[in-house]
């Protein structure tokens, strides 16, 4: 059984993480090319600098790009009420952290209760 390599737009992972980040900003979506051709933060280099060391981070930073040199790594990242770990794949390359975490709740209606509507009432107990 032959393993599938992944490819973005033609380039292998190893291609991809041996390009600069301009290099990657060129194959990427406008509105992520915008974002890295106007440089990172202090934050968002921090961050990088704490992945190449650790591996893995806590951050907030839900707005920053999932660059070629973040597959494989783990980081926690805030949704606003705590931190959910994911683990960074290939097919995330040039999504939004935040876009990998979800802020709300799926909502899940109980059932009507003593004093509901008269409408309700009619509706079968079992």
């Amino acid at each position: 059984m032959v393993k599938k390599i992944f490819k973005y737009k033609g380039k292998t992972l190893e291609e991809l993480n041996a390009m600069s980040h301009v290099e990657v900003a060129k194959i990427l979506p406008a509105r992520q090319r915008r974002k890295i051709k106007r440089g990172f933060s202090d934050e968002e280099k921090h961050l990088l600098e704490k992945l190449k060391a650790k591996g893995t981070a806590k951050t907030h930073l839900r707005d920053m790009i999932v660059l070629p040199e973040m597959i494989g790594k783990t980081i926690k990242i805030h949704n606003g009420q705590k931190y959910q770990e994911v683990l960074i794949q290939e097919e995330s390359i040039g999504c939004y952290l935040g876009e990998l975490v979800l802020t709300r709740k799926r909502l899940t209606h109980g059932s009507a209760g003593v004093g509901a509507t008269r409408s309700s009432a009619s509706v079968s107990v079992r």
